[in-house]
């Protein structure tokens, strides 16, 4: 009877600790000023710059949450107390370039402001458009 009672007390400790853990994942929806919604980037996809800079930038700044493909499953992902959204996901790839951009380099929360560290406009939207070969 009191393994039985402790086994039901480590239960309702890992219930608990699940329910707490989905709940922090949700996060708030993002308010994007519609000036970054509007914004327009001159970087195709077909850039050679998507593929070196982008991929190369994506790789040292982002993927350790993100993931190699993109997912949201980098190392650091579990320990995030927001939800980190796939970009194959149908409400990432809705979002304007500008959107992406926004979230991406002003950030908010545990999502860091890449501002300072990724200074050249370029170089951003040839992230942006990296991200969005990730599907």
């Amino acid at each position: 009877m009191k393994n039985l009672m402790k086994l039901a007390m480590m239960l309702l400790a890992v219930l608990a600790f699940s329910a707490t853990t989905m709940a922090q994942k949700k996060s708030e929806p993002w308010v994007i000023p519609a000036k970054y919604k509007a914004m327009k980037t001159a970087v195709k996809a077909s850039d050679p710059s998507v593929n070196t800079t982008g991929k190369e930038l994506y790789n040292k700044h982002c993927r350790s949450c993100h993931g190699t493909k993109g997912f949201g499953d980098g190392p650091k992902a579990a320990s995030m107390k927001s939800e980190i959204r796939p970009f194959n996901d149908k409400g990432f790839l809705a979002q304007t370039d500008g959107e992406i951009y926004y979230q991406s380099f002003v950030g908010r929360g545990e999502m860091p402001n890449f501002e300072k560290k990724i200074v050249d406009e370029e170089d951003r939207w040839a992230v942006v458009q990296f991200m969005r070969t990730l599907k």
